[in-house]
């Protein structure tokens, strides 16, 4: 191996000019192929796509029924903790990474080549959770479609699909004491909807319209995302503005019902003796990388389309509360209706509805039939649920898309149109198994397993890996390359400390207590648990795989591999090189010299300031 002073005397002996030259071509090249990739065509494009991004379902449809699930206010406080020290931090890790290297969740790990298959895992759980996310739009778009009638069909008893059982009036004096009461949109969505079967084991046949929904919402996504993000881009400003329109007009309905403080108090007052189930605590970190999209890859996506020294401090701060304050906004309106559905059946609050991913398209369609002119503020409500769910899928799709395209570029310049198309055709068969009579049994399982445990799994490696491998200094540097100063103490002790032990804490209490998924009273099959397991490891299992891959992939004994396998690549670095060296007023960027790694840093770059 070279000493240091050989390797100086060989750097002298080539002429300055053509060192030069070499740094200007290299320079040029990363250049064009960044600003060919493509960038947001203004700030607030970005800021709208975030925040419609991490504001989607997760907040209206997700965030509801865990709290339903888990006692109403007990949730919250496990909620705000996790968002504090692992929810808000992480986000920002997450958000710089993608913005530092302006590349897609494969090939950013070339600051970090062992770590690659996180990357690959956050491309698995993005495309698992794009096949069921866009079932769930196809049944807002069967809501849309039942609303252009003169009467709700979900608003009275007198329909094919209802039962003896289903009630409306307040007064049940007429009813027997041991009859089961059913609310009129409880029964229009798992009879006429769904065609809910016994279980997951009794398939029964694809629901025809449900089908066509879904179809329909993957044509719509297609040809949002096929021009790329600018497109994409542009279309945010409507569908992440036009919901809080909707959810106020909900929350002044809903609040002035009779009985809806009794939901409020159900969802505000904590119950503390559930603070001591494993499952609330498992929920409520889970719900926070949902929310927030961490461990998905999306954010990293995102960020790389911005310009180098946009301020990803601000602006993953003010992301990440919006998200979680809309969140605790859309859990009002929900448990004022569920408390005024109660009032009308008679019922405890907890006792209204089946708890699971339809909770939502049962007390949402409830509040509308109490509003005037309820088709028409039906449309208004399942358009925006529509538009929230879009803007998440755009997002997970785009995540899946760009991951391919940016490990191999020529792709990019020819063929993403048709990956594009391939891959949305792929999910779209694959998410005819949730529309089936056992769909809401398969879309369940796929919630539980898919994006809980395999993100905080995914989350830790990420934060073991741009902290303790990559360097906790070296990444601070790098932010401060872009915005100009470094991170806080809050921050860099979270990154380097906090976030860490807390993911360890709930993966290692997750598996010791693990709770198999359920359905209301229905009990998976073990086969179904097993399936379960298997979209969860899928993920994960890519982490040492690629991990593996990369220490063979080098030469030497098993330590130089390893090192090897732990420094950043040669074409590390910010892609738009120039811009940044221009724009980046705040600070002047690092200068990265290609020096023999003499301290141990595992780095194949020593910074200078």
């Amino acid at each position: 191996m070279e000493s240091n002073g050989e390797m100086k005397m060989k750097e002298a002996s080539i002429p300055l000019s053509v060192q030069d030259h070499e740094e200007e071509e290299e320079e040029e090249f990363r250049d064009d192929l960044a600003k060919n990739r493509g960038q947001w065509g203004a700030k607030l494009d970005f800021m709208l796509s975030m925040l419609g991004y991490c504001v989607g379902l997760g907040n209206v449809w997700r965030f509801p029924y865990l709290c339903y699930r888990n006692g109403g206010g007990a949730f919250l406080i496990p909620y705000i903790l996790f968002l504090t020290f692992a929810g808000i931090p992480l986000f920002m890790m997450e958000m710089s990474f993608g913005q530092y290297g302006s590349l897609g969740p494969l090939t950013i790990w070339r600051a970090c080549p062992i770590f690659k298959g996180i990357g690959y895992g956050m491309v698995v759980v993005s495309g698992l959770v794009c096949i069921y996310y866009n079932v769930i739009i196809a049944w807002t778009l069967h809501f849309l479609f039942s609303s252009f009638t003169s009467a709700l069909p979900w608003a009275s008893c007198d329909n094919p699909w209802n039962t003896e059982n289903c009630t409306l009036a307040a007064n049940h004096s007429a009813l027997e004491e041991n009859v089961t009461r059913i609310s009129p949109t409880q029964e229009y969505w798992n009879n006429r909807v769904l065609g809910i079967s016994a279980g997951i084991e009794e398939t029964g046949t694809v629901q025809w319209e449900l089908a066509l929904c879904l179809l329909g919402a993957w044509v719509v996504v297609f040809f949002c995302l096929f021009k790329g993000i600018k497109s994409s881009g542009k279309v945010v400003y409507f569908t992440a503005t036009f919901p809080y329109m909707m959810l106020i007009v909900l929350f002044l309905r809903g609040v002035t019902l009779e009985g809806a403080g009794k939901g409020l108090v159900y969802y505000l007052t904590p119950d503390f003796s559930r603070l001591a189930d494993s499952q609330v605590w498992y929920d409520a970190a889970s719900q926070i990388f949902y929310s927030l999209g961490i461990a998905f890859g999306g954010t990293q996506v995102m960020a790389s389309y911005n310009k180098f020294n946009n301020n990803t401090h601000r602006d993953s701060v003010f992301i990440a509360l919006s998200n979680c304050c809309t969140s605790v906004f859309a859990g009002v309106v929900v448990f004022s209706i569920l408390g005024h559905m109660a009032h009308k059946l008679d019922m405890d609050v907890k006792d209204v509805v089946a708890n699971g991913p339809g909770l939502v398209f049962v007390a949402y369609p409830e509040a509308l039939t109490l509003l005037p002119v309820a088709p028409l503020w039906s449309v208004l409500f399942f358009f925006m649920i529509f538009t929230v769910g879009l803007d998440t899928q755009f997002v997970m799709l785009e995540t899946c898309i760009t991951g391919i395209c940016d490990e191999f570029p020529h792709i990019m310049q020819k063929y993403k149109t048709w990956v594009l198309l391939v891959v949305s055709v792929a999910m779209y068969l694959l998410g005819l198994t949730c529309v089936t009579n056992a769909g809401m049994y398969w879309l369940n399982l796929m919630d539980w397993y898919s994006a809980g445990f395999s993100l905080m799994v995914l989350a830790f490696f990420m934060c073991v890996a741009i902290s303790w491998v990559y360097g906790f200094q070296r990444f601070c540097k790098n932010v401060q390359e872009m915005i100009g100063y470094q991170p806080n103490y809050y921050f860099k002790i979270c990154w380097a400390v906090i976030s860490p032990m807390v993911l360890l804490f709930i993966v290692v209490f997750s598996m010791v207590v693990h709770v198999p998924a359920y359905y209301g009273d229905y009990q998976y099959p073990g086969w179904a648990i097993c399936i379960g397991w298997f979209m969860a490891l899928l993920s994960i299992i890519m982490v040492p795989l690629f991990a593996v891959l990369a220490i063979l992939k080098a030469k030497g004994s098993f330590m130089e591999r390893l090192r090897y396998a732990c420094e950043s690549s040669d074409d590390w670095g910010p892609a738009l090189v120039s811009t940044s060296s221009a724009e980046s007023s705040q600070s002047e960027p690092e200068k990265k010299v290609p020096l023999q790694d003499t301290e141990g840093t595992g780095n194949s770059y020593i910074s200078t300031i």
